[in-house]
């Protein structure tokens, strides 16, 4: 098996790539795919699909997100919020809906290094969708992870089930 491993490499066939965004590479494909950008420093702000979204990395830390602001907090009702919490489970998929300076937003964050092409583009898609989805279907992609949020079931017996 070692020897298979060894003619492979050498043949090229087993090559692992490493991803390696960096933030011209991350703001070039924003503006292949935004209506508009606005570059300032660390942040790209974009319309896509005339929304407005805004990027945001720090290279030394090696992380970024992707966000678009939903609702204001204020005009939240509470069965939003609930909603919002069992799609961060089942169909937000890659991106969350978060709570930040009585926005609630559709958030998209990632190590930077690591992203490919591909994970940012649908990335932006991804954050444009859970925002446009939200107080309907909540969902950032067509595809939902099943699970059970019909059943009615006593909380405390379920946390004293996952107790460990």
């Amino acid at each position: 098996m070692k020897r298979l491993f060894t003619v492979l490499a050498l043949l090229g066939l087993l090559s692992v790539q490493a991803q390696e965004m960096n933030p011209e590479r991350l703001e070039e494909l924003i503006t292949q795919v935004s209506d508009t950008t606005a570059i300032n420093g660390n942040s790209v702000q974009f319309a896509y699909k005339e929304t407005l979204l805004i990027c945001v990395y720090d290279e030394n830390a090696n992380r970024m997100r992707i966000i678009t602001p939903v609702i204001k907090k204020e005009d939240l009702e509470e069965e939003q919020l609930l909603n919002a919490l069992v799609a961060n489970f089942h169909s937000a998929l890659d991106v969350k809906y978060a709570l930040s300076d009585e926005i609630i937003w559709s958030v998209f964050i990632h190590p930077l290094k690591e992203l490919s092409d591909h994970q940012v583009l649908d990335a932006i898609d991804q954050v444009y969708s859970a925002a446009m989805t939200f107080g309907s279907t909540y969902s950032s992609t067509s595809l939902v992870f099943p699970g059970n949020t019909k059943k009615k079931e006593d909380p405390n017996k379920l946390l004293e089930k996952n107790k460990i």
